[in-house]
């Protein structure tokens, strides 16, 4: 078995890593960033895939992985976990149903509600500790999950029509389409920004660049929320005009409910 994911700021990581130590501390995982993960997909015929939902549906920079390499996925028996801030209706299932259109078969799936990435915008914000309590949570979500599979009864979330009917009208249906492309509102604050490339380090499109001591970006965003919850100056923005606080998984790990 193999562990395989695409995270901004944590969250899908650490679900997936947590799924593979509860089940076999052996299994390896891998970002689908990292130069060795398309080898190691090669030679496993089962993975536990994990991934954060946007608007109910795939983030493009993964769909393209999927479709770029759609030669891997058939038959492979494939575990999918949808990690969310609040909804994603049939998380699991659409990307499923892409897995599928390449000749793999989908063994359950997993939803899991973590700690939201979405740093400028205040109506998504959690207190600190109703976000330890979510961790915590979702820990023993998976933990419940591993149990399942290894029964051989895995949970199902995300997988049949009521969920996809909940994923389309609840937010796919209105929000959709602006997963299709890639996004060109991200923007810097270039009275607040320092040019210290830790943005361009970080990002995984190659999006934003530090020019003559200034950032450019190329309208070529994933949404991944890792710049603006990274940035040492708050300077970056995509769907708010200011950051509300930066989230990151670490920011929960280790510390103790009230």
């Amino acid at each position: 078995m193999l562990g395989v994911y695409f995270s901004g700021t944590g969250n899908s990581r650490y679900a997936v890593e947590t799924f593979c130590n509860e089940y076999n501390k052996e299994i390896k995982v891998f970002s689908i960033e990292d130069n060795k993960v398309l080898e190691a997909v090669k030679q496993e015929d089962r993975m536990i895939f994990a991934y954060p939902v946007q608007y109910s549906t795939v983030p493009k920079l993964l769909r393209d992985f999927i479709s770029d390499n759609k030669e891997l996925w058939k038959d492979k028996k494939i575990f999918i976990i949808a990690t969310m801030g609040l909804f994603s209706g049939d998380g699991a299932g659409i990307l499923g149903r892409l897995f599928r259109k390449y000749g793999a078969e989908i063994i359950g799936g997993l939803h899991v509600k973590m700690p939201d990435s979405i740093g400028d915008e205040k109506l998504l914000k959690r207190p600190l500790e109703k976000n330890v309590e979510l961790i915590r949570a979702a820990e023993n979500k998976i933990k419940n999950a591993v149990g399942r599979l290894k029964n051989g009864n895995p949970t199902r979330e995300g997988l049949n029509i009521w969920y996809r009917l909940a994923g389309f009208f609840g937010q796919r249906l209105y929000f959709g389409h602006k997963t299709k492309n890639f996004s060109d509102k991200l923007r810097i604050d270039k009275d607040k920004c320092v040019a210290c490339g830790k943005c361009e380090n970080l990002c995984p499109m190659k999006n934003i660049k530090v020019i003559d001591g200034m950032v450019v970006q190329n309208n070529q965003c994933t949404m991944c929320y890792r710049c603006i919850n990274h940035c040492p100056k708050q300077a970056i923005t995509l769907l708010g005009k200011v950051v509300v606080e930066q989230s990151t998984i670490e920011k929960y790990l280790g510390r103790k409910e009230p």
